[in-house]
């Protein structure tokens, strides 16, 4: 049996601001229709692995309801949605995967692959991860070890060595960090080390057996957080403390610098691991002057450059080399060649506990989403949608009251001890202290203006007193 764990736990911020900590890239459709995580899902379909089963998915607790409802859209059931109450990087992640799934079958394989990555030939992938399968049920650890196509800085290498029994395989002689560009341009010319993917194939067993002898204070606390988490019918929580005192590290400094078991099958796919915006332009389509344009754009005499609009028109002239990406919020303007600095501004967003860090203008619930409209010091306006059949916690905020215009659909409504129900083009009040809760009963999305006035407006002013989604906050 082989199962599938899709590790989404990343942030991205290189790729800000379209992607953010509460809407990270591996949720985003960045590269056709479906997100990078529905794509991952995709590749490891039951029908084209060997004896393969629904994925496992291993997300952060604040993305669980993003992730279900993508899981939903490709009528997808997983095995299991592990919930990480904080990171702790790859090599815990595959731990409490691996402790959740080894009373299943002692000998079950797990396809360790990150949520993040696109592949553009998944029938080659999936050839390469079968090849390695064999090996994997030998007790080997199977890594994918990406064919280089160029001197690259920004990723770490490995180091092959000797072919195993013409399997294709060969056993790992060195993990190496990310080199400079003359160092880069030697491993490219000996044929030897490939991109270090960051995929992984091996028994659940073995695997714990290694993290036991290497890393054993990362397998006590992840088997301490799988013993104390909390199981509802959709999720697995686990354990907040115990998981916190697991040290952060990744599978290859944990185990697989270590283990004399480690094995890399090299794979040419066409694989990026959507690192930074340059990275993205250079696997989508360009046009006749080496631009990628998404959006409403318009251009004159601009060349190889990445431009996307996201909620306006977006015109540029005379660039050459450059990434522009416009949001609702924040636009960003960078040279191509230093994209990776885009982490430094996230950074100095953060410091600044500026929201444009973490959330964007549209805030996804999983009852729908929220987006901000306008706002000033004691007065805030948002347009609210609310999918059908959903509905909003019961609550009461002690610093605002609320003005609820319908401007779609139908809304049903608790205000203290009533109930009623309004339609388009009406509007209800929602005094201070009052508990009240916002319901859509139709079959179309209710989409309502929310006027919010008071002392203090912030999200936290928030009191639960029912959720159906299981929340005390956020």
């Amino acid at each position: 049996m082989l199962i599938p764990v899709i590790l989404s736990g990343g942030v991205g911020s290189r790729l800000w601001p379209l992607s953010r900590e509460s809407y990270p890239k591996q949720l985003l459709a960045l590269v056709g229709q479906n997100t990078l995580l529905q794509d991952t899902i995709n590749r490891v379909n039951v029908d084209d692995l060997p004896n393969s089963m629904p994925p496992l998915i291993v997300c952060n607790e604040a993305h669980r309801f993003l992730v279900a409802e993508q899981l939903r859209c490709l009528k997808v059931t997983p095995t299991a949605i592990i919930l990480e109450p904080l990171g702790r990087n790859t090599a815990p992640a595959a731990a409490v995967a691996a402790l959740n799934v080894i009373c299943r079958d002692p000998e079950v394989l797990l396809l360790v692959l990150p949520a993040d990555h696109i592949i553009l030939n998944p029938t080659i992938f999936q050839q390469t991860v079968t090849t390695g399968i064999p090996l994997a049920e030998a007790g080997y650890l199977v890594t994918f070890g990406i064919v280089p196509t160029h001197p690259e800085t920004g990723y770490g290498y490995i180091k092959a060595a000797a072919s195993v029994n013409q399997t294709g395989a060969f056993t790992v002689e060195q993990f190496v960090e990310k080199p400079d560009l003359a160092t880069a341009q030697q491993f490219l010319t000996s044929g030897k080390h490939y991109w270090n993917s960051g995929m992984f194939l091996f028994k659940a067993q073995k695997y714990l057996e290694e993290l036991q002898q290497f890393s054993p204070d990362i397998l006590g606390a992840c088997r301490q957080a799988v013993d104390n988490a909390l199981e509802d019918k959709d999720f697995l929580h686990l354990d907040e403390a115990s998981f916190k005192a697991s040290p952060s590290s990744s599978i290859d400094y944990a185990v697989m610098e270590y283990t004399d078991s480690a094995v890399v099958i090299p794979l040419d796919a066409g694989w990026s691991d959507v690192g930074a915006w340059s990275s993205l332009w250079e696997i989508s389509e360009q046009d006749e002057h080496g631009n990628v344009i998404l959006g409403d754009v318009l251009t004159e005499n601009v060349h190889n450059c990445y431009l996307r609009a996201e909620h306006r028109l977006l015109a540029v002239i005379g660039l050459n080399n450059q990434v522009v990406v416009e949001t609702p919020d924040a636009v960003l303007v960078a040279d191509k060649n230093q994209v990776q600095a885009v982490k430094n501004i996230v950074a100095t967003l953060k410091a600044s506990t500026r929201p444009e860090a973490d959330l964007h203008r549209k805030v996804y619930r999983p009852w729908g989403s929220y987006e901000s409209i306008d706002a000033e010091t004691r007065f805030q306006v948002k347009h609210i949608t609310v999918n059908p059949g959903a509905s909003l916690s019961l609550q009461m905020h002690y610093h605002r009251s609320e003005h609820w215009v319908v401007v779609k659909g139908t809304a049903k409504i608790t205000r203290g001890d009533e109930t009623f129900v309004i339609s388009e083009n009406q509007s209800t009040y929602i005094p201070l202290g009052v508990k009240h809760r916002l319901e859509n009963p139709g079959k179309l999305p209710l989409e309502i203006i929310e006027v919010q006035s008071g002392s203090y407006l912030g999200e936290d002013d928030i009191v639960r007193l029912e959720d159906v989604y299981g929340r005390l906050q956020g």
